[in-house]
This record gives structure tokens, C-alpha cells and sequence, in this order.
């Protein structure tokens, strides 16, 4: 067996342990599990509560006798964009009845002269107000082209206007489902970089401290130690955030919060790939981070320098999302490790070229592999040596 093969053989070894390890805790189970039954029992809840989009219909009293009155009402209705709920009854009597027992908010009782008359409980809405005293203004037109002996259709259709408008920049109608898919890949990333990464700064610190590391390194090479569990890991972390983008998108097309289409799901899948750079560029780092020190403890305190990383990510990050055209989100598409979080928010909203996705990629993949190198060389130097605290500089200097 040559080795290349020896040294893919233990990487992926470790590798399945440390995915092991982690997806057989019951901790993961359980939470996964509320996780799941969360996202989908809160998007069943907004689906059912947030309505159609339609306007709620007005009741609306009518009498038979105002067959003109309810025709003219439900054309302007439709005109200014409402719905009317008109319960129709025998005499006025019975359509202020109506209004009493709270049925309707107004009845139509019939017309005087060029006037609808109108009965109400209140001052009426602004909307029913604008409605009645465009309906009467309708009903007067009609009366005086009929007394002239002017068919009103004719006339409609002789003086009907508008206006034609030519928008140079016209908007995407699905720029809202990109949208929504940007924020499900920002919240994928995040959770693979942050829970993840965290997991094998803590899961190297346990093995320094417990000394189970000795064990290993003395029968494989600490390179391979430190791959594994940074691709072990990562693969549990993957499986969880992607299972949980996957369910909220299912759920979300299957209630009608979304209606995505194949190559929208083809874009997400691809971000995938954005994620696993961000978390490689991170989970090397949090590796080195943790081989520094022998106590959970002092995690915290050693990982600074990663989370200044963190922070400028997170603005680059909020900064692509408000304005993905803009100068600053351009360029941090081109930087590392800045480019993991600003790019895929550019794809998703189909703001990236071709050009900037495969150059971004490039120099996300070099600047994983000189990470690589320089973590490699600091775990390697520090994570035998229990005790007192290593620094970063003294780790990569020895």
C-alpha cells in the first residue's frame, strides 16, 4: 500500500470516529429533533396565520330594491381594489337591522336624487367612505348620459385613459425567494463555522487533557489526527445545518411560503460548497487554537485572533446582504476569508458572475491551503506539550 493511500486510509479513519462521536450523543439526537419539530411547527404556525394576501371583505347591506346601487358597488369595489361582503334583504328596515345587530358596517338603503343613502352605526371608514361617494359619483354620471340620450358604455369606453410606462430597470419577481435563500445560506454558514469549529477546538483540548492525543500520535502522524477531526466534525455539522435549510425549504414550498424552483434549489445546493471552505478556513484555525492550550477553560481566551476573523465576517456578511451591488460587497467577494460569507449571498442573489465565482473559489482554496499549513505547524508543535499555555507565536516558531 503506498502512501498516499496509508495516509487517506487513517484521515478517513479519524474521521468516521470523530462523525461518529458526535452523532451518536444523544445530546445531538434530542436537539436535533426539537430543532426539526421547530422549524416546522413555526412555519406551519405562519402559513396558517398569515392569510392570502387578499383584503378582508366589507359587509355591506343592500335592498333588492337597489339592484343599480349593488352593481355600481361591486365595480367601484373591484376598481379600488376591495372585496365586499354585501348581505342582501327585503326593505330598508331590514337593512338597518342589519347594521344593529352588528352584521354589517353600513347598509345601502336606497338612492334620492344623485345621493346613495346610507346607514351606519358610526362615522363610516375611510375606505367605505371613498367607496359610497365614488359609487354615487358613477351613479350620477349614468343618470345624466342616460337623460341626454348617451348610452354610458359607449361613453366609458370612448374617454377610457391610462397611462403606459416603460421602466428601464424592471424588478425581479423572484428577488424575494432569493432573498429568503440568502438568509437560509448565511444562517447555514454561520451555524457550520460556529458550532463546528467550536466543537474541534474543544474535542482537541479534551484529547490533550485526558492525554488520549499520546495514544494516538504514537501510532499516526498528528497532520493526519488534525485532518480527520476537522472532516469528522465538519461532515456531523454539515449533515445538521444542511438537514435543517432542507426542511425549512420543503416545508416552506409544501405550505406555499415558497414556491422554489429547480434552479434555485441547484443554487443553494452549490452554496453547500461556499460553506465547507468557510468552515475549513475556521475549523483549521479552531484546531490550532485548541492545541495551544490543556483546559476547556482557556478556549475561550485563545481564540481571539479567530474571532476578530469572526467579527469582520459577520459585518462583510450584513454588509453584502443590505447592499450585494455595492463597492465594499464586491471586493469582500474577493477576499478571504471575508469572500465565504459575502460571496454566497451574491450567488443567491444573482448578483455574481461567472468570472468572480471560480476567482473568489480560487482564492478561498489557496488561502484554506496556507491556513492549512500554518495550523498544521502550530498543532503540530503544541499539542504534546501539556500545561502551560502556548502562545500562538512560540506554536508556529518553535
Amino acid at each position: 500500500m503506498s502512501a498516499p493511500q496509508t495516509t487517506r486510509r487513517i484521515i478517513t479513519l479519524v474521521a468516521l470516529r470523530e462523525f461518529r462521536a458526535q452523532v451518536r450523543t444523544k445530546t445531538f439526537v434530542i436537539g436535533n429533533i426539537i430543532t426539526l419539530a421547530l422549524i416546522i411547527g413555526g412555519m406551519l404556525l405562519f402559513a396558517a396565520f398569515r392569510g392570502d394576501g387578499e383584503p378582508d371583505p366589507i359587509p355591506v347591506g343592500v335592498t333588492s330594491e337597489a339592484s343599480a346601487e349593488t352593481s355600481v358597488l361591486n365595480t367601484t369595489a373591484t376598481t379600488l381594489g376591495m372585496i365586499l361582503d354585501l348581505h342582501e334583504v327585503n326593505g330598508p328596515a331590514e337593512a338597518r337591522a342589519l347594521v344593529d345587530d352588528g352584521t354589517v358596517d353600513a347598509s345601502v338603503l336606497g338612492r334620492e336624487g344623485t345621493s346613495i343613502q346610507v346607514y351606519s352605526d358610526s362615522e363610516l371608514s375611510t375606505e367605505l367612505a371613498i367607496l359610497f361617494e365614488s359609487a354615487a359619483n358613477t351613479l350620477a354620471l349614468q343618470q345624466t348620459l342616460n337623460d341626454q340620450g348617451i348610452d354610458p358604455a359607449t361613453f366609458a369606453e370612448d374617454t377610457a385613459a391610462g397611462i403606459q410606462v416603460d421602466v428601464a430597470n424592471p424588478a425581479d419577481p423572484e428577488t424575494g425567494q432569493r432573498t429568503i435563500i440568502a438568509i437560509a445560506v448565511i444562517y447555514l454558514i454561520f451555524g457550520l463555522v460556529f458550532g463546528s469549529g467550536m466543537y474541534v477546538a474543544m474535542g482537541v483540548v479534551e484529547e490533550k487533557s485526558s492525554r488520549v492525543v499520546e495514544i494516538l500520535l504514537s501510532t499516526i502522524k498528528p497532520l493526519q489526527l488534525l485532518w480527520g477531526k476537522v472532516i469528522g466534525i465538519g461532515a456531523a455539522g454539515l449533515v445538521q445545518v444542511v438537514t435543517y435549510a432542507v426542511v425549512a425549504l420543503v416545508t416552506a414550498r409544501a405550505t406555499g411560503l415558497l414556491e422554489v424552483s429547480a434552479g434555485e434549489a441547484l443554487t443553494f445546493l452549490s452554496l453547500v460548497f461556499w460553506a465547507i471552505l468557510g468552515y475549513l478556513f475556521f475549523a483549521l484555525l479552531y484546531a490550532a487554537a485548541g492545541s495551544l492550550v490543556s483546559r476547556q477553560e482557556e478556549v475561550q481566551s485563545v481564540q481571539m485572533p479567530i474571532m476578530m476573523f469572526m467579527f469582520a465576517c459577520i459585518g462583510a456578511s450584513v454588509a453584502t446582504f443590505s447592499n450585494p451591488t455595492g463597492t465594499f460587497a464586491t471586493l469582500a467577494a474577493w477576499i478571504p476569508p471575508l469572500s465565504a460569507f459575502a460571496m454566497p449571498i451574491r450567488i443567491a442573489i444573482g448578483e455574481a458572475t461567472v468570472v468572480e465565482m471560480v476567482g473568489a473559489a480560487t482564492l478561498m482554496i489557496i488561502a484554506c491551503a496556507i491556513i492549512s499549513i500554518v495550523a498544521a505547524r502550530i498543532y503540530t508543535n503544541s499539542v504534546l506539550r501539556v500545561g502551560a499555555r502556548v502562545s500562538w507565536k512560540e506554536a508556529f516558531t518553535k
